[in-house]
């Protein structure tokens, strides 16, 4: 499938990224990735419209697609943003959830904590994006959720890439179990605490984050 493919190539070259392969303001070559993945121009095409989303790269016309990193002012910035979203739509989720989507959360954090057993990083990130969308839609405000939406795809690279600290799969479960506990107990407050807290980096998490960056790359 190629929408698929087009994700897994987007997943990889993020790693690359990260991994020190390709510098800020590097050209991503059409031609070399394609031969490199053994795909078509349409699958890479798509990793790279995704990639431009996210905010890992510009597409710059008559020249091409380029990496960009964001400075820590910057993405610093982006998380503290991230953060007072989803408490926003934590709150208004706590006043509106059904007792039937509490029920998807449940099945939700049992699907990611079957991935902290089998050690899977990829699967916990894809269960842990389910788990935060379908709050943002319990929030019953469709332009909040479209915010968060559009801001979580920016973030993603770097949220995946947090996963990688020790004990952080761990860590982000037992938040995730917080979560939905004060969104059953209608508890407004504390589901927005929750939410916040769960994505803001602040302090430590953000040393953290940086410095994990810098050492992928070098």
């Amino acid at each position: 499938m190629e929408i698929r493919r087009a994700d897994m190539i987007a997943d990889e070259l993020e790693e690359l990224v990260f991994a020190g392969e390709f510098q800020d303001g590097d050209r991503l070559d059409e031609v070399k990735l394609a031969a490199q993945f053994g795909v078509s121009r349409t699958p890479l095409r798509e990793a790279f419209q995704r990639l431009i989303a996210s905010g890992m790269a510009e597409q710059i016309p008559r020249r091409g697609v380029f990496v960009r990193q964001p400075g820590p002012v910057e993405l610093m910035e982006m998380f503290e943003t991230m953060a007072e979203i989803e408490g926003v739509c934590g709150r208004l989720a706590a006043l509106r959830i059904s007792d039937q989507a509490i029920d998807v959360l449940l099945e939700a954090n049992k699907r990611c904590q079957q991935a902290i057993d089998h050690n899977d990083m990829d699967d916990y990130y894809r269960e842990n994006e389910y788990f935060h969308h379908f709050i943002y839609k319990q929030s019953g405000n469709s332009f909040l959720e479209q915010e968060a939406l559009r801001l979580h795809r920016r973030l993603k690279p770097f949220r995946r890439h947090q996963l990688r600290v020790r004990g952080r799969m761990a860590q982000s479960m037992a938040e995730h179990v917080a979560i939905v506990s004060a969104l059953q107990a209608g508890d407004s407050e504390a589901a927005t605490e929750a939410l916040r807290g769960h994505v803001a980096i602040q302090g430590e998490k953000f040393h953290l984050l940086i410095s994990s960056l810098k050492t992928s790359k070098g």
